[in-house]
């Protein structure tokens, strides 16, 4: 029944090594359901609901992807996104968090519109490679100064907007060592290295009682806090349309660039190089981020740690069949959850912002035209606490740059016309 289901003799694989290969891929992102309650809580949302929410979604978005796509690929709340949801929009443009979700809602809806028209490719294909570089990196290190602050090594000061924190304070040791530990262990290609540091810090926090301990199992706390709590009225107000365009955005080209990464990884790209089946995928995940808004959670979208489970001889759905159950049984350890203080989920931010920083490599640092912009879509992203203003000032940048130098035949239309949008919306609201 699953080799019929899944196709596995077609793809090389068997039952054993899709299982393999989904416990795998689960343990490589299992952090997301620590972190992403850490996160959104700082909006104000319920932590235990929010840890319910990002279980069931994860659940929900690769179960779709392995029965209606039959890809190997697991989703859960991006990473970066939710950050943008909580630091961006709920505590820096003092949105309620009602109001966020039914962004990421109307989001999703128009994802699901884009991926069965051209308009998707339209737009990937506009979209300039440094700045499509830029974006990711830039995330990276919005990811990174939330990581410093949540750890106290980067703290507000009057004279130089930040300086250096109490690094004698525990906590922040402790947040140190626990992204030392990271690192190490992902160095030493430990299966999960992630979720075992951030276990590691916090039980160690609690030894020395930095942080209390509530418990390791229970039954799941409730989802009524945030169930169908989106207020989808305030989403239609016209200043929420940029951080819809955001949500949009990012999620786009972070499925699209986790999709072809992984696809290349596990050889199933066709004679073309194309993706086979690919308006399913994309179908899925702006589906699964229309569901975690309602279920109370910010953007659902691929998982580039798939890739391990890929590395492990997944090739199917079976894969994230086993992911998605893994998942469900993890909804029965929202204590565990509740006793990871940020101090623990913090060195996680910060290690998957040193691997969205990597992207600086790929750029062109032999053109200024394209580096210059791309370095101030990157920087404006932290130093404003908002993906929205990297961005845009990126688009401005980088039209104003290829006008000026006279390589305006390097800017495809739609970007002048974006950067052109985009300064109207700076100049006259």
């Amino acid at each position: 029944m699953l080799n019929s289901l899944f196709r596995l003799d077609e793809n090389g694989t068997t039952v054993r090594t899709e299982i393999v290969a989904g416990a795998t891929t689960f343990l490589t992102m299992a952090y997301i359901a620590l972190v992403n309650p850490q996160i959104l809580g700082a909006a104000g949302m319920d932590k235990g609901a929010v840890f319910v929410a990002t279980c069931l979604g994860s659940a929900f978005g690769t179960l779709l992807m392995a029965f209606y796509a039959n890809y190997p690929l697991a989703l859960a709340p991006g990473m970066g996104l939710n950050a943008y949801f909580a630091f961006g929009v709920v505590q820096g443009l003092h949105y309620s968090w009602r109001v966020a979700l039914g962004a990421v809602f109307f989001s999703g809806c128009l994802f699901v519109i884009l991926s069965v028209t051209p308009v998707r490719r339209w737009i990937i294909d506009a979209i300039p490679m440094s700045q499509k570089i830029a974006i990711s990196a830039g995330i990276g290190l919005f990811l990174g100064i939330i990581a410093l602050k949540e750890s106290g090594l980067v703290v507000a000061d009057p004279a130089t907007l930040v300086t250096l924190g109490n690094v004698k304070a525990p906590a922040t040791l402790l947040a140190a060592a626990g992204f030392i530990a990271m690192v190490a262990l992902d160095r030493l290609r430990a299966p999960g290295a992630i979720i075992i540091a951030v276990i590691g810090t916090a039980f160690v926090g609690i030894a020395l009682h930095v942080s209390p301990f509530g418990g390791i199992a229970s039954l799941p706390p409730s989802l009524a806090p945030t169930f169908l709590a989106l207020d989808l009225k305030g989403a239609l107000d016209i200043g929420v349309a940029t951080i819809i365009f955001v949500f949009l955005f990012v999620d786009l080209f972070d499925n699209t660039g986790t999709l072809v990464g992984v696809a290349h990884r596990a050889g199933l790209l066709d004679a073309e190089g194309r993706i086979p089946r690919l308006r399913r995928v994309l179908l899925v995940d702006s589906t699964a981020s229309i569901v975690g808004s309602l279920l109370g959670t910010s953007t659902v979208t691929s998982y580039i740690e798939s890739a391990a489970g890929v590395r492990a001889g997944g090739r199917t759905g079976l894969t994230g069949v086993v992911v998605a159950v893994l998942f469900l049984l993890t909804l029965f350890f929202a204590p565990l959850a509740e006793s990871v203080p940020v101090y623990a989920t913090a060195p996680a931010l910060l290690f998957v912002a040193c691997l969205m920083a990597r992207g600086f490599s790929e750029l062109g640092w032999s053109d200024v035209t394209e580096y210059a912009p791309a370095v101030v879509t990157a920087l404006v992203m932290p130093l404003t606490f908002s993906i929205a203003n990297g961005i845009a000032f990126g688009f401005i940048t980088y039209a104003a740059v290829k006008l000026l130098a006279g390589r305006w035949r390097e800017a495809n239309p739609s970007v002048l016309v974006l950067a052109a949008i985009f300064i109207v919306k700076y100049a006259m609201f």
